[in-house]
């Protein structure tokens, strides 16, 4: 039997090769109802709930439907018995981006909880380095 953390990581490579795919029922399966995501384009204070967040995605894989790429590079889970939070770097960009800049990392960090006896995420985080300083 896969422990906790095996699990998180299953979940988080399911929805990155589904955001990679442009798959949008499967990047919205394992979030809960009351989801904080925060992005890298605005709004500023975040988008809050499941239809809000459904909302986010559409453009992003109009975006990335040009060649972008969307490839974990790291992952790190630490999961509780009923919360967890996982850290991961990934490869987010267009060829001419990553041509241009290959060591730019998305950053991503997710809190996690679980929800009758399954792991949903409940905050989802998403940032870049600020490079123009």
């Amino acid at each position: 039997m896969k422990n906790d953390e095996e699990l998180i990581h299953e979940l988080i490579t399911r929805w990155a090769a589904a955001v990679h795919a442009g798959d949008l029922d499967t990047v919205m399966a394992d979030h809960a109802e009351d989801i904080v995501m925060f992005d890298v384009p605005p709004p500023q204070d975040g988008v809050r709930g499941l239809d809000a967040y459904r909302a986010t995605w559409p453009p992003f894989f109009e975006w990335q439907a040009k060649g972008a790429c969307f490839d974990i590079v790291s992952l790190d889970v630490t999961a509780g018995a009923d919360v967890a939070y996982a850290h991961a770097l990934l490869r987010c960009g267009t060829p001419e981006e990553m041509a241009a800049h290959p060591e730019t990392r998305l950053r991503l960090t997710l809190g996690l909880r679980k929800e009758s006896g399954r792991w949903v995420v409940a905050h989802e985080h998403h940032s870049f380095p600020n490079v123009t300083v």
